[in-house]
């Protein structure tokens, strides 16, 4: 057999390993290479002397030093090897042992040759068996996709379909074919045309139809009626949390918590905190807010924080919603002395029927990243993007605190003010000093842009925006377009192509989640 046919090298160790004849030749009839030992001092060597080893079997009955024993001496030197443990012994705290001491698989004797090929296969053939049939799968779903994008969906299916390339991007990321993940993303931007012109003939009237789930009517619509009274209720709203980036936490979530509903809304328009956020603590669209509590609203280009009233707009919301008191308490963390505090103060949740905990780690993850090369090369496309979210969250402070709301019963909420988009083609705008300085959105009164490019908003009140100026207008950038000046085109191009954004129109900033959890 050549090298190139072998599919692993197998270390089998057994003071039987005579009787395993058939199922020796069986693995190396299918082209698997096998080590034969037998007794753990002989299997030690042979892991010492050999760092390319696919699988070891180990016979759990070993004399001189049992299989138990051998698995923890090669532990010791190698973590990442999958290990299979064979007995005749079915005793559960031998199991259970075994399991503590990270083995892959475990099988009973007598074992066949199918069983072991079977547990080969899913140790260390998974993940090309995987990647194979997910790229199968997807080329045959590929052009049932495209027609869909082209069929004038609705917003219920919008929402379907933003999840299924969702689905399949997070497939492909454990695939090493580059090739489907490039046509995955031309038809993730293609959709994200047509949901784009989808917005821009629709949105201004959405607005006016209170069927519609936004900013401005998210906790009416999903958390009030959701509230329960006999339980603490506690909502955790991740600044900048894309739909992607959830289902990459939930593995972690759904330790602690089972998923009750996932619910979707619409980030209103411009899709930055400053408006979304504030829309979803007020209960209203941010002209009503200026027109309302004028106290509380700062415009883009007024001087000062921009969501510094969060609690009072939330207290006015809360106020007009229930006619009984609430006990209800805010949290914001914007640092991490904020995130230390949250953590040793979690258990004062359980003594409030609401909580509203914000989390603004995400948002200075996409801003740091555009600022930072070494963030850039961490997280240097979706996929990594992705990891770093689930690398943080796993070490955070609000995993901790979520750690001990588990222990009592509690209904948890999770949600976000709007996501983020990766913004790869610059759109030239001409404005005057006043103009709003984001990306992807601008509002001031002598705009000069690309037609194509944008969503206009001519009359801001007609989108529930305020005016600054009597002649203020918005643009909004549709797809993956970022709003570029002429001057300095050429550095600012460079500097912002490939950088995670908000603001604008896009199914990642604007298709948000909101979990409703209870515990397990």
């Amino acid at each position: 057999m050549t090298e190139n046919t072998v599919k692993g090298k197998i270390l089998w160790a057994d003071d039987e390993i005579d009787l395993l004849k058939p199922q020796l030749f069986f693995l190396k009839k299918k082209g698997y290479e096998v080590i034969e030992v037998t007794n753990g001092h002989d299997a030690l060597e042979v892991v010492a002397e050999q760092d390319d080893l696919d699988c070891i079997f180990l016979d759990e009955s070993m004399p001189g030093i049992t299989g138990l024993e051998t698995l923890e001496k090669i532990r010791q030197w190698n973590t990442t090897v999958p290990i299979v443990m064979i007995t005749k012994n079915e005793a559960e705290d031998l199991m259970e042992q075994a399991i503590g001491s990270q083995i892959n698989d475990y099988l009973i004797k007598p074992v066949n040759p199918n069983q072991i090929l079977l547990s080969l296969k899913k140790l260390i053939e998974n993940k090309r068996i995987v990647s194979e049939k997910t790229a199968v799968d997807y080329q045959k779903e590929f052009r049932t996709i495209a027609m869909d994008i082209q069929s004038g969906l609705n917003v219920r299916e919008w929402f379907t379909m933003y999840k299924r390339l969702i689905g399949w991007e997070l497939k492909l990321d454990d695939s090493d074919n580059e090739q489907l993940k490039g046509i995955l993303e031309m038809q993730k931007s293609e959709a994200n045309l047509e949901f784009s012109k989808y917005v821009k003939r629709h949105y201004k009237d959405w607005l006016q139809d209170d069927k519609y789930v936004f900013s401005h009517n998210l906790f009416k619509k999903y958390l009030f009626p959701e509230l329960a009274k006999d339980e603490p209720n506690v909502v955790i709203l991740f600044d900048n949390l894309r739909f992607d980036q959830w289902k990459i936490i939930e593995s972690s979530i759904s330790e602690l918590f089972r998923l009750k509903d996932e619910k979707d809304f619409m980030s209103i328009l411009p899709t930055a905190t400053q408006y979304s956020r504030n829309a979803i603590f007020a209960g209203m669209m941010p002209s009503e807010i200026q027109k309302n509590f004028p106290q509380y609203w700062l415009n883009d280009n007024e001087k000062g924080g921009k969501n510094q009233y969060e609690r009072e707009l939330l207290e006015k919301q809360i106020s007009r919603t229930f006619n009984r008191d609430v006990k209800w308490d805010y949290i914001k963390v914007r640092n991490n002395q904020d995130a230390k505090e949250l953590q040793e103060n979690i258990h004062n949740c359980f003594n409030n029927e609401l909580t509203v905990i914000v989390y603004n780690f995400i948002d200075m993850l996409s801003h740091a990243r555009t600022e930072m090369e070494v963030l850039k090369e961490l997280a240097s496309d979706e996929k990594a993007y992705r990891s770093l979210t689930k690398s943080w969250f796993v070490n955070s402070p609000i995993w901790s605190a979520l750690q001990s709301l588990a222990e009592k019963p509690i209904k948890l909420f999770v949600t976000t003010d709007h996501g983020t988009i990766r913004v790869n083609q610059p759109s030239k705008v001409i404005a005057d000093r006043e103009t709003s300085t984001n990306l992807r959105y601008k509002v001031g009164k002598n705009l000069r842009f690309e037609e194509g490019d944008v969503l206009v908003a001519d009359d801001p009140h007609a989108f529930g925006l305020p005016k600054p100026n009597l002649s203020s207008r918005f643009i909004f950038a549709m797809k993956d377009y970022f709003f570029l000046y002429p001057n300095n085109y050429v550095k600012f191009n460079r500097m912002y192509t490939d950088t995670f954004q908000h603001g604008g129109i896009s199914m990642e900033e604007m298709l948000c989640p909101f979990l409703v959890l209870g515990n397990k």
